[in-house]
């Protein structure tokens, strides 16, 4: 499954979300439910929901009929969470 969503993707989606200066990655995919999230100048972009609705959603369900639903993941990645937080420990240390 993952592998013609990845297809998808490719064809018909990525192409449409580079010419705007963004990207699509996959986050999990569970009984037919996909959760995505959008990179680079689509993420939050005040249009992510109508990009995901509109035009991923659309693409994949019409090639994969299985697919129930794509979920916007909007949580932030531990890795970006970590980094943030030793930022702020550092600028606390210098006040």
């Amino acid at each position: 499954m993952l592998k013609n969503i990845q297809e998808v993707l490719e064809r018909d989606v990525r192409p449409y979300l580079l010419d705007h200066y963004g990207d699509v990655e996959i986050t999990s995919y569970e009984d037919g439910i996909l959760y995505i999230r959008l990179l680079g100048q689509c993420n939050n972009c005040p249009s992510a929901k109508f990009t995901v609705e509109n035009i991923i959603e659309s693409k994949l369900k019409e090639n994969i009929p299985e697919l129930k639903e794509v979920i916007l993941d909007t949580d932030i990645s531990s890795e970006l969470y970590h980094f943030a937080k030793e930022i702020l420990g550092k600028s606390r240390q210098n006040l």
